[in-house]
C-alpha cells in the first residue's frame, strides 16, 4: 500500500502556522487519495529515540562492518524501527517552523536519527555519498514569524529550508516541493500570504 508520512516538528498545536497549513494539505490530500495510508508522526509525542553515545558507537561499528553489541545493539535496533517508519513511506510531507533560523532541534534529532549506513545513504571512498531514499518525493512547509527574503539580515538568515532541501537530496529523495510562509508579524497583515500558502497545500495536496 501507497503511504504518506507527515513528520511534524511544530509543538505548538492549534497555534501552529506550519500545522494549519500541514491540514489543509492533508485534508486535500486524503480527499483524492483515499487508498493511500497516511502515518502522522509528531516528533514531540515521546517515541523519537536519542542518539547518544550508545548510538553514534554503534554506528561506528556497523562503519566497521562490526556488529554494534550492548547498549549499542539497543540504540541501533531503536534507529532501525524509526528508519523503518520512514523507509515504509513513498510520499513525506515535512512541517517545519523556523527555531533560530534553522530547524527545531528534534527534527534535526530524528534526521540524526535515521541518516545511518546502509538506511538513508551508502558510501564508496571513490565515489562518496549515495542516497538510499530514491523513487520517493517530498513537501515541505517553512514558516517564519520574523525572517522573511528581502528583509535584510536584522531579521535573520534561513537555515531553515537550505538545510531540510540539503538533507533530502543528499538521501536520495529529488522530488520536492516548498510553501513557504513567512510574514512579518509585528509590522504586517499576515492574512493574504497565510491565504496564499494555504490555497498552495490544498492544490499540492490534490495533485501530490
Amino acid at each position: 500500500m501507497s503511504r504518506l508520512l507527515h513528520v511534524s516538528a511544530s509543538p505548538r498545536g492549534d497555534a501552529s502556522e506550519s500545522l494549519a497549513i500541514a491540514r489543509e494539505f492533508l485534508d486535500a490530500f486524503a480527499a483524492t487519495h483515499p487508498d493511500v495510508e497516511i502515518d502522522e508522526f509528531d516528533l514531540w509525542d515521546g517515541t523519537l529515540p536519542e542518539f547518544g553515545p550508545a548510538a553514534a558507537a554503534a554506528k561506528m561499528a556497523v562503519f566497521a562492518g562490526e556488529r554494534p553489541t550492548g547498549a549499542g545493539a539497543d540504540a541501533w535496533r531503536a534507529a532501525t524501527e524509526t528508519f523503518r517508519r520512514l523507509d515504509a513511506a513513498d510520499r513525506y510531507l515535512f512541517s517545519v517552523p523556523m527555531w533560530n533560523a534553522g530547524i527545531p532541534y528534534v527534527l534535526k534529532q530524528f534526521i540524526d536519527v535515521v541518516s545511518q549506513p546502509g538506511m538513508v545513504f551508502s558510501f564508496d571512498p571513490h565515489e562518496g555519498y549515495s542516497g538510499l531514499l530514491t523513487g520517493k518525493k517530498a513537501v515541505a512547509i517553512y514558516t517564519s514569524a520574523v525572517y522573511g527574503p528581502g528583509r535584510g539580515p536584522r531579521f535573520g538568515s534561513d537555515f531553515q529550508a537550505p538545510y531540510l532541501d540539503g538533507w533530502l537530496r543528499w538521501a536520495g529523495v529529488a522530488d520536492i516541493e516548498e510553501i513557504h510562509f513567512r510574514p512579518n508579524l509585528a509590522t504586517a497583515d499576515a492574512e493574504a500570504g497565510r491565504a496564499a500558502a494555504h490555497a498552495l497545500a490544498r492544490d499540492l495536496g490534490k495533485a501530490f
